[in-house]
């Protein structure tokens, strides 16, 4: 076995450059997917035994569920790598966490939603033109429960608040980090985009968030940390959730 596993090692496939920065990025790319998908897995259904099918009909229930579900993602696309491999630990630099937040990142973040926000129409118009594309499809955020003040806060917070804050951290600041160490930019941004469309499960929505990202990977260029990231993410979630607390009609 050890003959063999030298024998692979000193292979000249193995030793080629663009093969093993393939395979680290491959490697990366998956593990963000997966990670965000047993995350979920492993929250619901553990929560669905305890409590009954009921559960997740409220909106104690859909924070609780957001809370655990991130979290999670978090610590196994952050910790579980580098526990594997010292080639995945990831330094501040990396995350785009240097410094702190400054004036810039917060006169940006309108910026980068307005331009986020013609780039979504573009995109979901172009594929309007497929007919199997569904440029109306509603994403299910739990809006059936934002009937009363407590409801809409406990909302805020998983949607505009948490939500952002992980996924930036993930997707423009872990995965963001790591692939720009190996890649183009253009390349990084196209990957850390089509992923970042595809774990939100559907086609319309995945259009959308995909011009996001392309903004949100620019902002980390520009700024170098993934602050300004967050803080239009925030701005992004928080438009749509008034919209569909004050203009339920219009989604």
């Amino acid at each position: 076995m050890k003959k063999l596993i030298k024998k692979i090692k000193d292979s000249k496939l193995v030793k080629n450059k663009v093969f093993r920065i393939t395979v680290f990025c491959t490697l990366l790319l998956i593990w963000a997917f997966a990670a965000f998908v047993l995350s979920q897995f492993a929250t619901a259904y553990p929560l669905l035994w305890i409590f009954g099918k009921e559960w997740l009909n409220s909106s104690v229930d859909m924070l609780v569920y957001t809370i655990i579900s991130y979290v999670l993602a978090a610590v196994l696309v952050l910790l579980v790598p580098a526990l594997i491999s010292k080639k995945f630990k990831t330094s501040r630099e990396e995350l785009g966490l240097t410094g702190l937040p400054t004036w810039t990142d917060v006169g940006l973040a309108p910026i980068a939603y307005i331009a986020a926000t013609i780039g979504a129409l573009g995109l979901v118009s172009l594929f309007s033109l497929l007919p199997w594309f569904n440029a109306t499809e509603t994403q299910d955020v739990g809006a059936k429960i934002l009937a009363g003040g407590w409801d809409r806060a406990m909302a805020f917070v998983r949607l505009v608040v948490i939500a952002p804050i992980v996924e930036e951290l993930v997707f423009r600041g872990w995965l963001y980090g790591k692939l720009r160490t190996k890649l183009a930019m253009p390349i990084a941004i196209a990957l850390v985009s089509i992923l970042f469309g595809i774990v939100h499960w559907q086609w319309n929505v995945g259009v959308n968030v995909f011009a996001m990202s392309i903004v949100l990977c620019g902002l980390r260029e520009i700024t170098g940390t993934i602050y300004a990231g967050i803080l239009m993410h925030m701005v992004k979630n928080a438009i749509a959730l008034a919209i569909l607390i004050f203009f339920p009609g219009m989604v």
